[in-house]
């Protein structure tokens, strides 16, 4: 199941690790581990924040996505269950199902 990981860094610890000459690689290094299928970087609530697209088969691989982001940079996590078109077409069924009873 794809799922949408929205990363906030705080901008103190973010500022620590740019500093450090450490910001860059430290995101390389985890991005190279999770492998996501797509990622964008962008501003949130004035935090540094990047979204992630991945794969996660099951649950017990949330700490594996989520530790290495609140050990080396401090950041919080939101992980979404995301759908592409196909999804949502394939979801049709279900919507038109819900209309019909809770309309």
């Amino acid at each position: 199941m794809r799922f949408l990981v929205k990363v906030n860094i705080p901008v103190e610890a973010g500022n620590q690790a740019a500093r450090a000459g450490k910001l860059g690689s430290t995101i390389q290094s985890i991005l190279s581990d999770l492998k996501p299928e797509a990622v964008y970087f962008a501003d949130d609530n004035g935090q540094r924040t990047a979204f992630l697209f991945l794969e996660m088969n099951d649950a017990s691989q949330i700490p594996a996505i989520a530790e290495p982001w609140f050990l080396a940079l401090n950041a919080s996590i939101e992980i979404h269950p995301v759908m592409v078109p196909d999804d949502l077409a394939r979801a049709s069924g279900a919507m038109d199902a819900a209309a019909k009873k809770y309309s």
